[in-house]
């Protein structure tokens, strides 16, 4: 799309920006929508909407039009399944929740491990139009099918008699530290996605070991939700996630002093286990501190956070590569920004979020 409307790193950044603000933000009303109506109906949509944008964008003539159509479509279907579905999961599991959500969002690193490098073959072989068109069909058939098979949870007697309100809930020390440092950290794992090709590319590799480094990222991920989201379930749940957290800030170390492919392969790897066990941790540790009735609304409220990192930083990413024509001032932004968030957990331990949590909740719960 960049080379057809010859449009700069800054401008075609705008899609995937646009893309990720929608579907943070709109995960709140998403969550909200689930919790009342059940999950069902709000997947069914939003597996509607991610067709409709995919086909949308396929016939676009404008860039303009292409971040319209694909931000929109892709951004409310994202939005209408990715905290629903985390929610379902957390209120369906109790003791081994954390393994569950672990094997649950393993599926969005699996999609990026396959998707990518099939994305990559159908633009080599039928163009970006057919591929949008036939990505948009496929997903829209493969995702209400799914969403027939969804039932939302049970209330169960173990869980709090009345949930925390969402108010409470946002005005609480431990949901400020959190959403800061999601704010720090998302801007450390959207900028490879974006930038990381197009770097590799620069330094040699062809488009297809370019695109690859995603997939391999998607593909340690898997690994990083799978085995952390296993592990939790033995150890302390937070201080896994700011592990996970220090662990990402540091992994750009890699990207920094990269001087060959196999180095960004390595980076891949560590930076793709890191933010997939970030991403495994991160509900239960919510569900752990404000319990799973309401879960979806206060997953979607944290999650606004990424709509900030999501228009900030790509684009500000694409401004300086531009400007100055190197990626390493990025890497170092992007690194440095998940060591500060490391940084907002610190005072967050097991002792407090029990505290948090009983100080936060409601005077009949």
């Amino acid at each position: 799309m960049a080379a057809e409307f010859g449009a700069s790193r800054a401008h075609t950044s705008i899609v995937f920006s646009l893309t990720a603000a929608i579907y943070n933000l709109l995960g709140l009303a998403a969550g909200h929508l689930s919790d009342r109506f059940g999950p069902r109906r709000v997947m069914a949509v939003g597996a509607i909407a991610i067709g409709a944008g995919l086909c949308f964008t396929a016939s676009a003539s404008r860039l303009w039009w292409g971040c319209v159509a694909y931000g929109l479509g892709v951004g409310v279907g994202v939005a209408c399944w990715y905290v629903p579905a985390l929610a379902v999961v957390s209120g369906w599991f109790l003791k081994r929740r954390t393994a569950a959500l672990g094997v649950a969002v393993s599926g969005v690193g699996c999609g990026t491990l396959v998707v990518v490098p099939l994305a990559a073959a159908l633009i080599q072989r039928f163009g970006w139009r057919e591929a949008y068109l036939m990505m948009g069909v496929a997903s829209s058939l493969a995702l209400l099918g799914c969403a027939w098979i969804v039932a939302a949870p049970p209330l169960h007697e173990t869980t709090a008699a009345a949930p925390i309100q969402l108010t409470a809930a946002m005005g609480t020390r431990d949901f400020l530290l959190l959403y800061v440092s999601s704010v720090l950290s998302s801007v450390s794992i959207y900028i490879p996605f974006v930038y990381l090709p197009d770097f590799a590319h620069n330094c040699g590799a062809d488009q297809v070991a370019a695109a690859a480094l995603v997939g391999i990222i998607g593909a340690a991920s898997v690994t990083g939700r799978l085995g952390l989201g296993a592990f939790a379930g033995r150890a302390s749940t937070i201080n896994l996630y700011k592990a996970m957290m220090l662990l990402l800030g540091l992994s750009y170390a890699f990207w920094i002093g990269a001087h060959s492919y196999a180095t960004l392969v390595v980076f891949a790897l560590v930076m793709g286990a890191s933010y997939g066990g970030m991403i495994a941790l991160s509900p239960a540790v919510v569900a752990e501190i404000f319990g799973v009735r309401g879960l979806g609304a206060i997953l979607g409220a944290l999650y606004t956070s990424s709509s900030i990192s999501a228009l900030a930083g790509p684009p500000l990413a694409g401004f300086v590569i531009d400007r100055t024509g190197s990626y390493l001032w990025v890497a170092a932004m992007a690194g440095g920004c998940s060591l500060i968030g490391y940084a907002a957990l610190i005072p967050l331990n097991s002792c407090t979020i029990a505290a948090d949590a009983i100080s936060a909740a409601p005077t009949d719960a």
